[in-house]
């Protein structure tokens, strides 16, 4: 028996899977501590059911999955309006290392897994970038992005594979970084060089204050710029439709980018908070549809190589961070603490980075210069690098 959902049912279910994730995920600490987010929860869930039914013969769903296209076009441009190059020159030295690290993390990701994907004989090498950064770093809504879009050009069970590893990277990227950092901190023995009291005083890349941008006015004026901004992004990608291979977000987030960097050098101020808000909102939908829509079944002839694949993208991430990212940063206390947040972003998504600097500073002191760095890497520009790279690899990769 075969059931077709039109997009509002198919909307709601994913929001009634919202739900029961969110539940699930406040009253399970193991999914707290990951950070794993709850459509991904109650979309797996779902995905695991389907998988039953439909392999037992009982029951095929069909989804409409235009909403999540769109709720994934406006979460991605809500990313753009968060590239702030004012921001980036408060510590441009220590950001722009930071971000080349993962800029070369990102890359080497890639060459493992296009690498496997071609030793072991997978049909289509551009499957491996669904076993590299594009679930890695970019998480699952870089995956849930590229993955259809890998479908469409005719690279089977993309999507499946993109989300699989993503969803292994968000607890792999938790339980690495801390022990990692606590390693370091203890064998060199670190320490915080800033009372805890002065924290306050340092300065975040939290602007303007959520004081000043709440209420359904700004939320109003944040769809606003997100729609336009994807509006008119759909000139960009169409502009390049043919010549290089582009994600299909990737004009809506350079329109939001040149809107917020011409709103900061006129001094216009737009309601960064609200759009932070409205773009959250947007992920947790996209993930909801993303997630339940997985044909998991997919899995079951690439479970080989997926499984080596990532075994070798945490021991490539376990030496990278270790001896890379912690002496390059400075092999001091902030180094460690930034080491731990690169494990988090770099195989899982940037609340992975800040839960695991969290955990770190509450036993061993405050990191102000690590609190600086990371979310403008990880919130601002590694999208944009990841997209970059995986954009050349995608225009050299054979099709």
């Amino acid at each position: 028996m075969t059931i077709e959902l039109n997009v509002l049912q198919t909307t709601g279910l994913a929001m009634l899977l919202f739900v029961l994730g969110r539940f699930i995920v406040n009253h399970v600490g193991f999914l707290r501590r990951c950070c794993i987010p709850a459509p991904v929860v109650g979309g797996l869930i779902f995905a695991i059911f389907h998988l039953v039914v439909h392999q037992t013969g009982l029951l095929t769903l069909t989804f409409d999955e235009t909403l999540k296209n769109v709720f994934m076009i406006w979460f991605f441009t809500s990313v753009g309006y968060g590239a702030s190059f004012k921001v980036l020159r408060r510590g441009a030295g220590p950001v722009l290392v930071f971000l080349l690290l993962a800029t070369v993390m990102i890359t080497m990701q890639n060459f493992v897994g296009v690498g496997f994907a071609q030793l072991f004989g997978l049909d289509d090498p551009r499957l491996g970038l669904c076993m590299g950064s594009i679930p890695l770093v970019g998480g699952h809504g870089t995956s849930g992005s590229f993955g259809p879009q890998f479908e469409a050009a005719g690279v089977a069970g993309a999507e499946v594979v993109a989300i699989a590893c993503a969803t292994y990277g968000l607890v792999s990227g938790s339980l690495m970084g801390g022990p990692i950092a606590r390693a370091k901190i203890k064998k060199y023995g670190l320490h915080s060089s800033v009372k805890a009291e002065a924290v306050e005083t340092v300065e975040t890349v939290q602007e303007p204050s959520p004081a000043k941008d709440q209420g359904a006015d700004s939320i109003l004026k944040a769809f606003i710029l997100l729609i336009i901004a994807a509006g008119i992004g759909t000139y960009i990608n169409a502009y390049f439709d043919g010549k290089i291979t582009l994600p299909t977000y990737m004009g809506a987030m350079i329109v939001a980018l040149i809107i917020r960097n011409v709103s900061d050098w006129r001094k216009i101020e737009l309601p960064m908070h609200a759009i932070d808000i409205s773009g959250n909102v947007c992920l947790n939908i996209f993930l909801a549809i993303a997630l339940m829509t997985l044909k998991l079944w997919q899995l079951a002839e690439l479970a080989l190589p997926i499984v080596v694949t990532l075994a070798v993208q945490t021991l490539l991430m376990y030496l990278f961070a270790s001896f890379v990212v912690f002496r390059v940063m400075g092999a001091d206390y902030e180094a460690a603490v930034m080491t731990a947040a690169f494990c988090g972003f770099g195989m899982g998504a940037t609340p992975n980075a800040m839960a695991n600097m969290l955990v770190l500073t509450n036993k061993f002191g405050p990191a102000p210069k690590a609190f600086f760095v990371v979310p403008i890497v990880g919130g601002m520009f590694v999208d944009f690098t990841n997209t970059a790279v995986l954009s050349v690899f995608l225009n050299f990769l054979p099709k």
